[in-house]
């Protein structure tokens, strides 16, 4: 049976709602494509759970105490502890920055800056001794009726330098206040933490030649907060499925694998904790085969390559065979297959960059109508190309190792070395 865009864009339609990491949305996702996985090759898929950070607010409240009283509308940062009852109330500064000058006057303080914050300067910050953050989302040209607040929490490598509670108000709101130099402020946080189930799902077809030679095909399932995720990542769950299709209806002689991955927007969490589950197994694993957004009706195929450079050429020749137009880069990609890179197994990222200003991803903008299954089905039909050709192939064409420099990036992308 032929790749079928009309087939993945109804499915696309189905998993059309917010599938939230640890919440009901991403536990409905994980069955719809286990149901779908049934239909197609008659079995069961395994639903293999794991655990995911969860929080939930339950009270926020931002103030500005002095020389005037305000109350702005903020969202608390997941992760980043309680107040008393009563809230923290303590002097307000805005930093401009964090830089050694910008640090310097700042214990005990409740801190202001634009902007998110990372892990070295969340390093900083907690050395310098602030006992609350304020920051910002969005921009000024945002209008309420069509734009969310920032859902933030502080991840695991955020809290191995400490903690203090902290809330995200609007960059719009941030403009109008700054200049009215507020000097004390109150932050009011109320939250659980803890931890809530999250789930891959997964699928394999046998080899009919080398069972034991495993191509592992990954995509993220999961979405943000507001967002009903169709192109970040329902499109690539979808390719995936079709590619399930593909195999159980033409039995390849190597054994794919189809792994679903829950809380990739938290931190690749799904993908990591399977290579962990799973470390006996991934000496037999040749390949992963990540998919992360596509679809966009506007736009350009790429090929992210997490291995040696000669795979690079290899899918050049083959695009260029094809007259398939894509671009192709050795890197790597902020998705599933870096686990398995971690892990020394070569990755391949395919994705449709979208054409700039056609598309917008973790917000409520994240729509199907940039989408289509001609699109869909146009990048499906040349990863099914490739994908032949190696879990196909009289001898494995892709050596399982990686180069220096791509360890070099995934030890800096893992935070193993800065």
């Amino acid at each position: 049976m032929a790749i079928s865009g009309d087939r993945m864009f109804l499915m696309l339609k189905k998993l059309g709602f917010v599938r939230l990491s640890t919440y009901e949305g991403e536990k409905k996702g994980a069955a719809i494509i286990a149901d779908e996985v049934k239909s197609i090759t008659g079995c069961d898929a395994t639903i293999e759970p794991f655990m995911a950070p969860h929080y939930e607010i339950k009270k926020v409240k931002f103030e500005i105490t002095a020389p005037f009283a305000e109350t702005i509308e903020a969202t608390g940062y997941g992760f980043s502890g309680n107040t008393a009852p009563e809230g923290l109330e303590a002097e307000m500064v805005y930093m401009e920055g964090f830089d050694e000058i910008d640090l310097a006057k700042i214990r005990g303080k409740i801190v202001f800056f634009t902007g998110g914050i990372g892990y070295a300067n969340f390093e900083k910050l907690c050395k310098a001794g602030p006992v609350g953050f304020v920051c910002t989302c969005g921009t000024f040209l945002d209008r309420d009726e069509d734009t969310d607040m920032d859902q933030r929490m502080l991840r695991a490598k955020h809290l191995e330098y400490g903690k203090m509670p902290g809330v995200v108000i609007k960059m719009k709101d941030a403009l109008k206040l700054i200049p009215r130099h507020p000097t004390r402020a109150r932050i009011t946080l109320e939250q659980t933490e803890g931890e809530a189930e999250s789930q891959n799902v997964i699928c394999e077809v046998k080899g009919s030649e080398f069972p034991d030679e495993v191509i592992v095909y990954t995509a993220h399932y999961d979405s943000v907060e507001y967002s009903e995720g169709y192109f970040d990542n329902g499109s690539g769950s979808v390719m995936l499925l079709e590619m399930l299709r593909h195999y159980t209806e033409n039995p390849p002689k190597r054994t794919v694998r189809f792994i679903w991955c829950g809380s990739e927007e938290r931190g690749l969490l799904g993908s990591k904790d399977y290579v962990t589950k799973h470390e006996a197994e991934l000496d037999a694993i040749r390949l992963c085969i990540n998919i992360d957004m596509a679809g966009p009706i506007l736009g350009k195929d790429a090929a992210v390559i997490t291995g040696e450079e000669s795979l690079c050429h290899a899918i050049s020749f083959l695009y260029k065979e094809l007259g398939h137009s894509m671009s192709v880069e050795q890197n790597t990609y902020s998705s599933d297959s870096i686990p398995f890179a971690d892990k020394g197994i070569p990755g391949v990222n395919f994705m449709r960059r979208a054409a700039q200003g056609s598309s917008l991803i973790h917000c409520r903008h994240d729509v199907i109508d940039i989408l289509s299954g001609e699109s869909l089905e146009y990048t499906t039909n040349f990863v099914r190309e490739f994908s032949d050709r190696v879990v196909n192939a009289c001898f494995f064409p892709i050596p399982k190792k990686m180069p220096d420099n791509m360890v070099d990036k995934i030890d800096k992308y893992l935070l193993k070395k800065k």
